[in-house]
């Protein structure tokens, strides 16, 4: 009975032997502290009901607003740091609206100058090549495709928005567009003499810059008179059905002012939405293709109906 009970690791019944003595530890090494640091260093532990500074008291609800302790601390990162994510500029961006706005003014009046140069190219082909002008006035079935093509053409870049914003069918669009209506400009040009269409290209050149200046410079908001052209255009083509009924001198060069004054407040108010900034209505960067065509159609209407009042007035 003594000897089962004094073995080390013997069981609680007789006979049972203990298990062998297991090593008793690792020799300890030189310069081994074997006790562990204090928990909290030199301060003692906080008491019981401890409530850590800013947090409400036992038993309130938190206030509302940021969770404690979520914030940036001063002295987290160093006092110089700053989170680049709460921060409302970020550099390396320099891109505002202003440089936007003048990127998109300078691509319209890119395109706008490659439209007018294939107009213009066109006007002085059929004005100078006498086997042209022939050819044209013999074939008229091609005035009316082209009347027909530029309907179609406007028709789909103006109602829809894939056409006119997608790349490069936007481009391939405005660019038959501009084909079309310079034929059936140069077509209607052709009719009169080169010293008529010069004088009405440098009338159309010197009112387009100075109403462009004027658009430019103008605190009057002209992007408000939406409502009001929109009358009036409507009214000048009930005006112009009349004029084709009770056609005469008069009547052609009343039709013809109107027109030119008309579109030469469209082409402010189109060089306004293209400007932008304080105006009251503006059109969207990414409608390139659209500002360039509205301002397209303005020069060429001015160029028109300057050309229609020189030619009715020398008659």
């Amino acid at each position: 009975m003594a000897t089962w009970q004094n073995t080390p690791g013997a069981g609680f019944y007789a006979g049972q032997q203990g298990y062998p003595q297991q090593n008793p530890g690792y020799p300890t090494q030189e310069g081994y502290n074997p006790a562990y640091p204090p928990p909290y260093g030199a301060n003692p532990p906080p008491p019981p009901g401890f409530v850590p500074p800013g947090a409400p008291p036992y038993g309130q609800v938190p206030p509302t607003g940021p969770i404690f302790g979520a914030g940036p601390q001063a002295g987290m990162y160093g006092s110089n740091y700053e989170d680049p994510m709460q921060s409302d500029v970020i550099k390396g961006f320099e891109f505002n609206d202003k440089s936007i706005r003048n990127g998109f003014i300078r691509k319209v009046y890119s395109i706008l100058m490659l439209q007018l140069l294939i107009t213009v190219s066109m006007i002085a082909l059929f004005l100078y090549h006498i086997p042209t002008q022939k050819f044209v006035r013999s074939h008229t079935e091609l005035f009316w495709i082209s009347f027909a093509a530029t309907i179609v053409l406007i028709i789909c870049m103006a109602c829809c928005t894939s056409v006119r914003r997608k790349a490069p069918m936007n481009f391939v669009f405005l660019f038959l567009f501009t084909v079309a209506e310079s034929f059936l400009l140069a077509t209607a040009a052709s009719t009169y003499s080169s010293e008529e269409v010069l004088l009405a290209v440098g009338i159309t050149a010197a009112v387009c810059l100075a109403l462009t200046l004027f658009a430019f410079q103008t605190k009057f908001d002209f992007t408000g008179l939406n409502s009001i052209l929109f009358i009036a255009m409507i009214i000048f083509l009930l005006f112009g059905i009349i004029a084709m009924i009770w056609h005469g001198k008069i009547m052609t060069l009343v039709y013809a002012s109107i027109g030119a004054l008309l579109f030469s407040i469209y082409l402010i108010y189109d060089t306004q939405m293209m400007i932008g900034g304080k105006h009251k209505y503006t059109i969207s960067p990414e409608e390139y293709i659209f500002a360039a065509l509205n301002l397209y159609i303005d020069v060429i209407n001015i160029f028109l109906y300057i050309l229609t009042i020189i030619g009715t007035s020398r008659d």
